[in-house]
């Protein structure tokens, strides 16, 4: 008999990995959001981090993370717990095709954006506001008192900012990071490595070299989505995504839908793989405590 497990257990594992992973994330966004014209270097990842650092202290790179965990259990518990669902009753008439795992992850982080875009949008202007002058800073203490204050002064509206650049984006991350994760972890079952003459079986190796693989995947596919989706929510006019793009597009060139790969990779990469180890090992938990 198949074991069902809560619907919730991929978003405490997301938290658990984006814990350990924000101050990349947070690197992430703020290279996202500077705008360097044409033929002006942008500044590196390890320019922005250790800035970041001499400015605030470590304790700055953690500016956020509030906002960052009631994401992971709004966005990811949703687009995980989903996915799992929908996998499950796919599984009721045999396995199920690489397609329908696909269109199932699709469709599930679809669900996933629209959970979590409130604590996306808190997310992001937590984690930007540094580097913005003083009179265009939105100051949240916090993620609650953020999202009270976002609520508030700018209503349905407010919070459904970049709702259709959101939503692309969890498609495209959901299909390219838990999507592929199936496919490349099911691949590689029971394959040996030649160099090390060592077979793959279902265990920490497979699941560590799967969501890595997942992971690389996932930022490349993601990288222009999650670009736009930051600099719609950072903006303080009310411009639409076309216009943010052609304006983009005019002064930096097409480069700049890439801008923050290597961050977003060094970010995603052990994101990736943390959330699925922990994943993993909170199914085994959770298994291990339903059989005794």
């Amino acid at each position: 008999m198949t074991t069902v497990y809560p619907f919730w257990l991929g978003g405490v594992a997301a938290s658990m990995a984006a814990s350990c992973t924000h101050p990349l994330d947070l690197t992430k966004v703020r290279m996202q959001t500077i705008k360097a014209g044409p033929g002006i270097k942008p500044p590196s990842m390890f320019f922005v981090l250790r800035k970041s650092i001499v400015q605030q202290g470590l304790r700055g790179i953690y500016t956020g993370l509030t906002a960052s965990l009631l994401r992971q259990m709004s966005y990811s518990l949703v687009r995980i717990g989903a996915y799992e669902e929908m996998k499950r009753w796919l599984s009721q008439n045999g396995k199920p095709s690489s397609m329908q795992l696909l269109a199932a992850a699709c469709l599930a982080g679809g669900l996933g954006g629209i959970a979590g875009n409130p604590a996306d949008i808190l997310l992001v202007r937590m984690t930007s506001d540094v580097i913005k002058p003083q009179e265009y800073r939105f100051n949240y203490s916090n993620a609650l008192s953020g999202l009270a204050n976002l609520a508030e002064q700018e209503g349905i509206k407010g919070m459904t900012r970049g709702l259709g650049t959101n939503v692309a984006r969890a498609m495209l991350m959901n299909a390219s990071q838990v999507g592929s994760y199936d496919l490349f972890k099911s691949a590689l079952l029971n394959r040996t490595i030649p160099v090390l003459d060592y077979q793959l079986h279902d265990s920490l190796a497979l699941h560590t070299l799967s969501s890595l693989l997942a992971g690389t995947f996932a930022t490349t596919v993601c990288s222009p989505a999650d670009v736009l989706r930051t600099r719609v929510m950072t903006s303080t006019a009310n411009d639409s995504v076309l216009h943010i793009l052609k304006t983009s597009l005019q002064k930096e060139g097409p480069k700049f839908l890439f801008k923050g790969w290597t961050p977003a990779f060094i970010r995603l990469g052990p994101n990736t793989v943390l959330l699925f180890v922990f994943y993993e090992q909170l199914k085994k938990g959770w298994s291990t405590l339903n059989a005794a």
